[in-house]
């Protein structure tokens, strides 16, 4: 196919409806795109059938309650995607940010346990350089957390690090070793024999299989007895203090919820890796001067507590 036959197959496009392309891409559901584009349902639903004509595809099929795209809908959707993070790029360079002045607010999303030991040292930061900007906490689940990264209703994410596609950014924060959380019954030295032979708790919202630290263990041929499992560090930690039980944890947030507990905190006397929290953003974001520049304080604010 040659340029001119392309050009004027572009001319004959409205690009408007390669936006709604994209929502209901990632939405899967004509009901949810229409809300966050902010138009009725039959104006999503024409817009789409106006694209069918043009491409000459369905695009989208039903399926359950959403939809599902078709093979030509999916080859088109990186390059949509990446077409419409440019164009934002670009406006987004030329509007000046003031952290003194601008009032926006930035929705956070990471883990509940995360936020007593996050949160408020980047309140602190921003109330002296940016007092009129606004931080909102979420905690999405990661399965949901992409969708709603490239849908602008989280702005970053903090979470473990994993792997992920090329529609997310992402960069190491911080690095928290592990430690042993040990209550008034548990006495003397912690070896990794007495590590091994004692009875523990383990933290998981799992209902079936191991946690973390078991997996980890078990890939040295190792394995612990778990004797109580629960939800939160938080109960976990107070369960400790009243037992002889064990609880491996990050140390960072072992600070601050064993506070007045008679627990000690010891070092993990097996090979374990620290857990890696990354710093999660959409492609789309990569260039907008205010969200930038929040990345880079909160980058700084964790290289100034890094384990």
């Amino acid at each position: 196919m040659n340029q001119q036959h392309d050009g004027s197959r572009l001319e004959r496009i409205d690009l408007n409806l390669f936006r709604v392309f994209e929502v209901i891409y990632r939405e899967r559901n004509l009901t949810r795109a229409a809300v966050l584009l902010h138009l009725s349902q039959s104006a999503v639903s024409h817009a789409l059938n106006r694209l069918r004509e043009q491409l000459g595809d369905p695009l989208f099929v039903r399926e359950g309650r959403g939809v599902a795209p078709t093979l030509l809908a999916t080859q088109l959707a990186p390059g949509i995607q990446e077409a419409l993070a440019g164009l934002l790029r670009s406006v987004s360079r030329g509007q000046a940010f003031d952290p003194l002045r601008d009032r926006r607010t930035f929705t956070l999303n990471m883990p509940e346990q995360m936020e007593p030991v996050v949160l408020p040292s980047i309140v602190a930061h921003l109330r002296e350089v940016a007092p009129q900007l606004e931080v909102r906490c979420s905690s999405v689940h990661w399965a949901e957390l992409q969708r709603e990264l490239m849908a602008g209703r989280i702005d970053l994410a903090i979470e473990i690090a994993r792997p992920t596609d090329h529609e997310l950014r992402h960069q190491l924060l911080l690095s928290d070793p592990l430690c042993v959380v040990a209550g008034p019954g548990f006495s003397g030295e912690l070896t990794a024999a007495r590590y091994l032979a004692a009875e523990h708790i383990a933290v998981t919202s799992r209902r079936r299989g191991i946690c973390v630290e078991d997996l980890a263990l078990a890939r040295q041929g190792l394995a612990r007895q778990v004797r109580q499992r629960c939800q939160h560090y938080l109960s976990a930690a107070l369960l400790v203090a009243q037992s002889q039980w064990l609880l491996t944890m990050p140390r960072r947030y072992a600070e601050l919820i064993t506070a007045g507990l008679p627990t000690r905190l010891l070092d993990l006397p097996v090979a374990l890796a620290p857990v890696n929290l990354n710093l999660y953003w959409s492609m789309q974001v990569e260039d907008q001067t205010g969200h930038a520049w929040l990345r880079e304080q909160m980058r700084a604010l964790a290289g100034g507590h890094r384990a």
